[in-house]
């Protein structure tokens, strides 16, 4: 009997152990593509902390400067405190457990990481200019780590590969508009914090020149107003002789021949898109630099506690250079833009002792245009927004 040939299937020579090798070497790409990806992260991580830093810093920059600006201290001393505060604001931000440094570059407002300019529309960055030092409203920072500066950010697994270090910065610019042309409805919906008053040219040039009185106190921290002098002059705003008989420095910021009630609110709460409607022409100066509002015949007693209430709060006037016709056929030629405080406040007895005393007073406010003109307004500005 023929047994049957049965074939049997031999794997080739030198195949043992070829899985493992394999698995060893994958092992050590899969190990290498893990590390690479723990040390991405770890960068973006930083990268992250320096963008939020520089954001910060810039927007400190920008505002500590308008605020020294509006406080009347020198160009050079406003470039001073916005570094300081750009300064102490990114030290407090801690990138990677590391509080930066900014190269000041000496206090050079055109160069280094900290640089101040002018930009006429917020819209486009990219028209900074260091040149118009009087203008400058945006503030550019750069946050490093590298060689020079704080340091490279350190990598760990990328070791392995030689690579102990990598440089990273991140750069932001924050601006505000500080030569305001006039205001629109803010998207927010608030009204605007506008009075419809209005106060000559000339005094308001002597006034912007130190004179006026000092005898009212605004208390920052209480936000109360308290007699006696602080440094900062004071004016007469309402009753006031303009030279328009039977107009006495009233103006319709909305319709005409606004009503005791429509400047009662007005002083309450503000104008309102309503108003602006009403008004039927843009509130901002012309190509010529030039608004006109319709005179009120005006009021006294009957907004005196509208008045006293809003003591001490910050709101908008305009400047005119010129008013034609009586009563309320007066037209005001409006020619800037002011930020004030109310600090006292009578209405009531002879013409001669009514008064509306103001203090210059830095306005915030939303709605402003910007007019790209030196000298539109006075301590009035838009919020600080990020604008790159």
């Amino acid at each position: 009997m023929v047994t049957p040939f049965k074939a049997h299937r031999r794997g080739p020579a030198g195949r043992r152990g070829t899985v493992t090798v394999l698995a060893a070497f994958f092992s050590i790409v899969m190990l290498g593509m893990v590390a690479f990806s723990v040390d991405i992260g770890y960068l973006l991580s930083v990268k992250e902390e320096m963008q939020r830093t520089a954001d910060a810093a810039a927007m400190a920059a920008v505002w500590e400067y308008a605020q020294k600006l509006a406080d009347g201290e020198a160009q050079i001393d406003c470039d001073v405190s916005g570094r300081a505060s750009a300064a102490s604001v990114a030290s407090g931000n801690e990138v990677a457990n590391l509080p930066p440094e900014i190269n000041q570059n000496s206090g050079n407002s055109a160069t280094g990481d900290l640089v101040f300019g002018y930009v006429p529309d917020l819209r486009n960055p990219a028209q900074m200019d260091t040149a118009y030092r009087d203008l400058f409203n945006v503030a550019k920072v750069k946050i490093r780590r590298d060689g020079t500066l704080n340091g490279e950010a350190p990598l760990f697994f990328a070791a392995v590969f030689g690579l102990h270090s990598t440089s990273l910065e991140a750069e932001a610019m924050a601006g505000l508009v500080r030569d305001v042309g006039g205001f629109e409805a803010p998207s927010s919906g608030k009204n605007l914090d506008l009075l419809p008053f209005t106060l000559d040219v000339p005094t308001h040039d002597a006034w912007l020149a130190g004179a006026g009185d000092d005898s009212w106190t605004y208390d920052e921290s209480s936000g109360l107003v308290y007699p006696g002098p602080d440094g900062k002059p004071e004016v007469n705003l309402y009753p006031q002789d303009t030279g328009s008989p039977g107009n006495r420095g009233t103006v319709d910021i909305g319709g005409s021949n606004n009503s005791t009630n429509d400047i009662a609110r007005q002083i309450l709460q503000g104008v309102s898109d309503g108003d602006l409607a009403a008004l039927g022409k843009p509130l901002a100066l012309d190509h010529n630099g030039e608004l006109t509002l319709n005179g009120d015949t005006g009021i006294s007693a009957g907004v005196k506690d509208e008045l006293a209430a809003i003591r001490g709060e910050p709101r908008v006037i305009p400047i005119f250079r010129e008013v034609n016709g009586p009563g309320n056929n007066a037209i005001y030629t409006i020619v800037r833009w002011q930020g004030i405080r109310i600090m006292d406040v009578k209405l009531t007895g002879p013409m001669k002792k009514k008064h509306v005393t103001i203090q210059m007073a830095p306005v915030l406010s939303e709605g402003v245009i910007q007019s790209g003109k030196a000298g539109s307004s006075n301590f009035v500005f838009s919020p600080v927004v990020l604008i790159q």
